[in-house]
């Protein structure tokens, strides 16, 4: 249930927007604030059937199809020493097929009615290289991403801090105080992780870029209060040789108990490894991936997979691989068919395998898992309706166990998706 500082936070973003600031600027000081403004519509229809194998299972199928609006309107920042903007975003999605027996797919909320909607915002301040964002909002954090794998995108709520004064190092720190996830939309102030809830997730790191930009180092500390700690040393780098190009991301997550430690003990340690390697319309991804300790890899609000691509190298469409004990590897080719002359075609083919599994509350030992994943997407390149774009992705997940909650199933997914530039 929203909380007394979201019912009081929202009205005010939104008086903020329409109103343009704490007092009505005079025109002559609010241009950046209208004329920097930028407003989009992206206009989704999104397609899911998963077909579970197990007659273990209580459903054979989950089968979702939903239509969904979601509007992105970002003020420019007022002129000024310190600059003022506001974020809007609104979200409607349509249930157009779903429900009796063959719910499931996370597309829309367990239950929900025929249709849903919500609003939310945030207020944003920066001065010199300095932002401060305060309110709703995506991220895209080594330790804390928004899952964009359903047709709602995740975000948080919280106070944000992202600081640029120095050339090429990058600060940041926030709290979070909560989250509407993939398959929600409502704002979620219980943040999750081990069967656990907190009402605060803490963070601060620190990117340093440097060799002509193509290499970054990472230093990063979190906190899920009252249930875990963790910290990450990260390395990413692109080497340009001859035709090819390298690409190396490495990561070592370590992680332990919190306060009261609702979760339990935990003692964790994670190894990520991702290397590629790019010629031409051509990119081979190696991933290596190895969780140590008496725990899973920690991550708030912890789903299987994430289609917007994640901290580990071997997260995935429908699996993580970061169960407790778990060894990974995975394989992937991606391919641009601009090199036959059709720009915008897009072909991406995906193997892991994952062992040495540990699952406690599921009495697994020595479980494993593989996933494949076969990715077509198209995107108009030119035209009324350049951007328009529509992709197949087609799956399936094998485990060595299974229960009431877990299951081997085949899948395909369709989506539609068309950004629609307002301004």
């Amino acid at each position: 249930m929203a909380s007394t500082r979201r019912r009081v936070l929202t009205p005010i973003l939104l008086t903020l927007a329409v109103g343009g600031g704490f007092s009505r600027p005079d025109p002559a000081q609010a241009n950046g604030f209208v004329d920097d403004a930028e407003v989009e519509l992206n206009i989704r229809n999104y397609y899911h059937y998963r077909n579970f194998l197990d007659p273990i299972y209580p459903q054979a199928k989950a089968e979702e199809w939903v239509q969904a609006f979601i509007l992105n309107a970002n003020s420019g920042f007022t002129p000024g020493p310190v600059g003022f903007a506001v974020d809007v975003i609104g979200q409607f999605g349509i249930k157009l097929d779903g429900g009796r027996g063959t719910s499931g797919t996370q597309l829309l909320p367990p239950g929900s009615p025929d249709d849903v909607s919500r609003l939310g915002g945030a207020l944003k301040a920066q001065y010199s290289e300095t932002l401060l964002t305060v309110g709703e909002t995506g991220l895209n954090l080594p330790v804390l991403r928004a899952d964009l794998g359903r047709i709602m995108p995740q975000t948080y709520e919280g106070a944000m801090l992202k600081v640029q004064e120095i050339e090429n190092l990058t600060f940041h720190v926030g709290q979070i105080w909560a989250t509407s996830l993939r398959n929600s939309i409502d704002m979620d102030e219980d943040l999750s992780f081990g069967g656990a809830t907190s009402d605060r997730f803490r963070y601060v790191g620190a990117e340093y870029r440097f060799n002509d930009e193509r290499t970054l180092v990472g230093l990063w500390g979190a906190e899920l209060k009252d249930i875990y700690r963790q910290q990450l040393l990260g390395l990413e780098h692109e080497q340009p040789v001859g035709g090819w190009v390298f690409e190396t991301r490495l990561g070592v997550f370590l992680g332990n108990e919190d306060g009261r430690a609702r979760a339990g003990s935990r003692d964790n340690k994670t190894y990520s490894g991702l290397f590629a390697a790019g010629y031409g319309s051509h990119k081979f991804t190696l991933g290596l991936q190895r969780v140590t300790g008496n725990s899973p890899w920690m991550r708030v609000g912890a789903t299987d997979g994430t289609s917007s691509g994640g901290s580990l190298a071997n997260d995935s469409l429908n699996a993580s691989f970061d169960n407790e004990d778990e060894r990974s590897w995975g394989v992937r080719y991606d391919y641009d068919f601009a090199g036959l002359n059709l720009p915008g075609l897009l072909l991406t083919l995906r193997y892991i395998k994952g062992d040495n599994i540990t699952i406690r509350s599921a009495g697994v030992e020595d479980g494993s898992e593989w996933a494949r994943e076969l990715h077509l997407t198209y995107i108009l390149q030119a035209g009324p309706l350049e951007g328009l774009s529509l992709s197949w992705r087609n799956s399936s997940l094998r485990r060595s166990w299974s229960n009431s909650t877990t299951s081997d199933f085949n899948e395909n997914r369709v989506y539609l998706s068309y950004p629609l530039s307002l301004r």
